[in-house]
């Protein structure tokens, strides 16, 4: 650890269920090998306002089982600003950090970038976003455990759907990604599930449920990602309805989705990923990301996380169509 004297640690951007155990794994890590670490309150803005606290062992008691972030979290505009970023490095050096990681998404890591590039200061990111939207790792920390959030929603609303002979819209977070809509959606047997990817077509949609009634279906769930359409599942259900006469909820989940404990895949994910980025930061590794590549952690360029677009596995919505037929 003799390259790094003392971490800074962040979270920043929406929060996501495990981002507690990957802090946790960054401090516990860090005291390990003899370097100190210091707790950054919400985010970039608690940066600007010297918003520390000392991390020890027993700080993190008690955390890897929490939702949300010990550390708050927050979006900051004057860190897009070149005198925001330095400021901040002037604060971080009468602080004596040397090193900073940052758990959170692209934002996070374009802000680390910069202030990495233009002040020195040595930057690893941690992805951690419930969207797994971010280019260059398989998984995010908090993904798992969204999906399970909105997956147990969904099976609650299938019950009420079969009990009415109801056609359910369910509205699931994704303004840009689909990643979120297509698991929940084929895990929960949905008929159809709606994404930015692929362009909506509601005739389509009305078609599968025709169709789903011609074979004796009573009910349906159609999961629809927030940014499928301009007004999401409201305008989705429109209009179906319009096109079949069904008898039409909608449900949105909304941020029930970002909260709750957990899985053990993301406490698990993000104590990897947490460790991993402490041990980068020892061996001299900067502007980076640690990322997840067939199960392997790896380094990747932090730039990737903004320069290129993730893409989405579009066979999962075949096999949804076919296995909900």
């Amino acid at each position: 650890m003799s390259q790094v004297n003392r971490i800074g640690l962040l979270t920043s951007g929406g929060d996501s269920p495990g981002m507690n155990a990957a802090i946790r794994a960054v401090v516990r890590t860090a005291l390990a090998g003899g370097v100190t670490v210091t707790g950054i309150m919400r985010g970039f803005s608690g940066l600007l306002d010297s918003e520390f606290m000392e991390m020890t062992p027993r700080s993190v008691s008690n955390i890897i089982q929490l939702g949300g972030t010990i550390l708050k979290t927050s979006r900051c505009l004057d860190f897009y600003e070149v005198e925001g970023r330095s400021r901040a490095a002037e604060i971080l050096r009468k602080k004596g950090i040397d090193s900073i990681v940052g758990i959170g998404g692209d934002g996070t890591f374009q802000g680390l970038s910069l202030l990495g590039k233009e002040h020195g200061v040595r930057v690893v990111g941690v992805p951690g976003t419930i969207d797994n939207d971010i280019p260059g790792t398989d998984i995010t920390i908090g993904f798992s455990t969204a999906a399970n959030t909105a997956l147990e929603s969904i099976d609650k609303i299938r019950d009420t759907a079969a009990s009415h002979d109801r056609l359910f819209f369910i509205e699931v977070m994704g303004r840009h990604c689909g990643a979120l809509a297509l698991e929940v959606g084929l895990a929960g047997g949905a008929e159809a599930i709606l994404i930015p990817e692929i362009d909506v077509d509601l005739d389509r949609v009305g078609q599968i449920v025709r169709d789903g009634r011609q074979r004796g279906k009573k009910s349906f769930i159609i999961v629809v990602a927030e940014g499928a359409l301009k007004d999401g599942a409201m305008a989705a259900a429109k209009g179906v309805k319009e096109r079949t006469g069904a008898d039409v909820r909608v449900s949105v989940l909304g941020h029930v989705q970002r909260g709750g404990s957990p899985t053990s895949y993301d406490r698990a994910l993000a104590s990897r990923m947490g460790r991993e980025a402490v041990t980068a930061l020892a061996s001299g590794q900067t502007d980076c990301m640690v990322a997840v590549v067939c199960n392997e952690m790896k380094l990747i360029p932090l730039s990737v996380t903004w320069e290129e677009k993730k893409s989405t596995d579009l066979d999962l919505l075949d096999v949804a169509e076919i296995t909900a037929s």
